[in-house]
């Protein structure tokens, strides 16, 4: 099996989130948690492979690091284009890392040139005049101007990936993109002559990024969010199949950890407590007390699993995550959440669960790793952006998984995700 498209995303959800483009355009896909050990690819079925590092907010230097391991591993493997795979909100700081990765995997693919664009329509994310727009209001103006990790405040992404660019950043506009891809090669080839190494491109809509996905097809290297997934498959001749999102048939006990404190997470939040179905609250001082909250969850959970899907979360308002972090500091606060949170899932799974929804990209990150799953089947999608998955659980039982991004899904995504899942199942 060769691997057309090799991806390295910065996050557990937003490799989720790419991969279930490339499923819904027709390409089988395999997503691997972090890099596998140098020589070891192995038969991969697979037409693309994913493979989710939890890069996004650590140190530039150890992002590029992991980074080109991935891009290494994925060259051994055969992969014939990288595609380098961010947060559709941008989120980054002034020194990276989105920047920094980008010219790293160029120098190792030797390319002098590249395209960046986090455009993702079908849920809300538009770039227009180089500007990201989050639905109706530009990116410093929505709830990711309160991001405890990367806020957000400059809605310029030609201003935002220059700061952390050594290559001048230019932009390839709407009329170029809507003029269709032998335009945008053209507007290429202009950056090229004149010194650029990067370019963002406005994309409002799916056809914009179908027309964009042709005219790069020849580049080794492209970066976006996930959105640029759906028009890169036809270049293979790959087509839409419900084939490609085929998992084994859903069993189990069902859960829900959430750790985001984006908006749409709070939202969903709430409409999970206003059906009164069963909720702990994780709070983030009764751990740093050393109260054992993991211990205190899991026995409220073994308590009420058996009547349907338990959430455990640790969910807040902007105001008081930063009342939260003034106490005990931005990084340990959301340490002490994302490992707590993290044994939880170890617990529930080891409690009988076999269908857990997990929301927020770092969380989902510890609880991938603390349940040591190594590679996911990506399946059918819940909301835009979100599948569920499928990963072999040490003991041999398939457990089905979905990692959300904390902005993504409507009000009553956990609920949804489930009724999803019992409805597109196949024998295994």
């Amino acid at each position: 099996m060769t691997i057309r498209l090799g991806c390295i995303a910065d996050d557990f959800t937003g490799a989720t989130d790419l991969a279930n483009n490339l499923v819904r355009a027709g390409m089988r896909v395999v997503q691997l948690i972090d890099v596998p050990a140098p020589g070891t690819p192995g038969p991969i079925d697979a037409d693309a492979v994913v493979i989710a590092l939890k890069s996004r907010t650590t140190p530039a230097e150890e992002a590029v690091e992991v980074s080109l391991r991935a891009l290494d591993w994925l060259r051994s493997a055969g992969a014939e284009q990288i595609y380098f795979k961010y947060c559709s909100t941008f989120d980054s700081t002034r020194d990276g890392n989105i920047g920094p990765v980008t010219e790293a995997l160029m120098d190792a693919l030797g390319t002098d040139f590249t395209v960046a664009t986090p455009a993702f329509p079908d849920n809300g994310r538009t770039v227009f005049k180089g500007h990201l727009f989050v639905g109706d209001v530009l990116l410093s103006d929505s709830g990711m101007r309160h991001h405890p990790l990367t806020p957000m405040t400059d809605s310029n992404l030609v201003s935002v990936l220059q700061s952390q660019s050594a290559r001048p950043v230019g932009l390839i506009d709407h009329n170029a993109v809507a003029a269709g891809p032998d335009e945008v090669l053209d507007r290429i080839e202009e950056l090229r002559k004149e010194g650029f190494g990067a370019a963002i491109v406005d994309a409002v809509s799916n056809d914009d990024l179908v027309r964009l996905g042709a005219a790069v097809k020849d580049l080794p290297l492209v970066t976006a969010g996930s959105g640029l997934a759906i028009g890169l498959p036809a270049n293979w001749g790959f087509e839409p199949s419900r084939a490609a999102a085929g998992l084994p048939e859903a069993a189990g006990l069902q859960a829900v950890v959430s750790g985001s404190v984006s908006t749409a997470t709070n939202g969903q939040v709430r409409e999970f407590l206003s059906t009164g179905r069963p909720a702990f609250s994780v709070d983030p001082l009764r751990i740093a007390e050393g109260a054992d909250v993991a211990a205190e969850a899991l026995a409220f959970a073994a308590e009420h699993l058996a009547d349907g899907p338990v959430l455990v979360y640790s969910t807040e308002t902007p105001d008081t995550v930063k009342s939260v972090q003034g106490r005990l500091g931005a990084a340990e606060a959301g340490e002490l959440v994302e490992q707590t949170l993290a044994r939880v899932a170890r617990g529930l799974v080891d409690l009988g669960v076999r269908q857990l929804a997990v929301a927020g990209g770092e969380t989902s990150g510890a609880v991938v790793q603390a349940l040591g799953l190594t590679g996911l089947r990506i399946g059918p999608q819940i909301d835009p952006g979100v599948p569920w998955c499928a990963a072999a659980l040490p003991g041999g039982d398939t457990l089905h998984i979905t990692l959300k991004s904390g902005n993504f899904g409507g009000p009553g995504f956990f609920h949804e995700a489930f009724a999803r899942l019992a409805a597109s199942g196949e024998p295994a």
